[in-house]
């Protein structure tokens, strides 16, 4: 399997209930799913399809030249959403997936290639994932920035939006070295199938992490530090401001006269 040997899909829904229409917000005079597409498309992959359950979504996405799959109104998780359109395009077991989601869009697209070639050279991993050092106490305590802990050879052990590790009684005082969780996977198929047949547990429940689902199965999910750094989401509205100021900053700095 070359690395080319993979698919993207960007689930996007409508009807979120901290923010509306997220994936249509204008962001740099674009519609955010657009941006996201365009870094999808950058990676490589063999397709890149947006999956939503919303006409508007579907509208502003063939727009954009995007291919568009519609799924159910019943998901409760990206990842379920993802699995359907597996399930819709009969991909084999071994198909390399990735859930690139509709709010980040300015995830680089070599991250996107090097989360699915991680996966490539784990055959026993079910899912793999990326991660960025924290350096900020603030996002060490934000619980929207998701943390999380591995073993020495990069197996999960752990997601969390609190601060893990947590610093213990008699620990150096300081920020710990922790991990900033980015929201890409790269699944097989046969793992997004027993995933979305899986019933929630309990620990994703109270985290509100669906990644969660994974380790509880006992599943193993690898996590590779990013290559290239990961600017921040769309998690809320007051996130938007900064998201639109580092897309122009990017537009900027690419439209810039280079000297040697």
């Amino acid at each position: 399997m070359s690395e080319a040997d993979f698919r993207v899909v960007i689930p996007a829904r409508y009807a979120s209930t901290r923010f509306p229409g997220k994936p249509l917000i204008p962001l740099a005079g674009r519609p955010m799913i657009a941006h996201v597409y365009e870094r999808a498309h950058a990676s490589g992959a063999a397709e890149v399809i947006i999956a939503t359950d919303d006409e508007r979504i579907a509208v502003v996405a063939r727009e954009i030249g995007a291919e568009v799959v519609m799924t159910r109104a019943d998901h409760v998780s990206g990842t379920e959403r993802v699995a359907e359109v597996a399930r819709l395009r009969d991909w084999s077991d071994e198909t390399i997936v990735l859930n690139v989601q509709g709010d980040s869009p300015l995830i680089p697209p070599p991250s996107i290639s090097q989360a699915a070639a991680l996966l490539m050279e784990h055959p026993s991993a079910a899912v793999a994932t990326l991660c960025t050092p924290i350096v900020e106490a603030r996002d060490y305590t934000n619980r929207n920035v998701v943390k999380v802990v591995t073993d020495r050879s990069g197996r999960a052990l752990y997601f969390s939006r609190a601060g893990i590790p947590c610093r213990a009684h008699g620990a150096a005082e300081g920020l710990p070295l922790a991990w900033r969780h980015l929201g890409i996977y790269a699944y097989r198929v046969a793992a997004l199938d027993r995933l979305s047949e899986a019933p929630a547990c309990m620990i994703e429940t109270v985290e509100k992490l669906e990644q969660l689902r994974a380790l509880w199965l006992g599943m193993e999910v690898r996590v590779g530090v990013a290559a290239l750094a990961h600017g921040p989401d769309v998690d809320a509205p007051e996130d938007v401001a900064v998201v639109e100021a580092a897309l122009l900053r990017e537009r900027s700095q690419a439209a810039s006269p280079r000297y040697s």
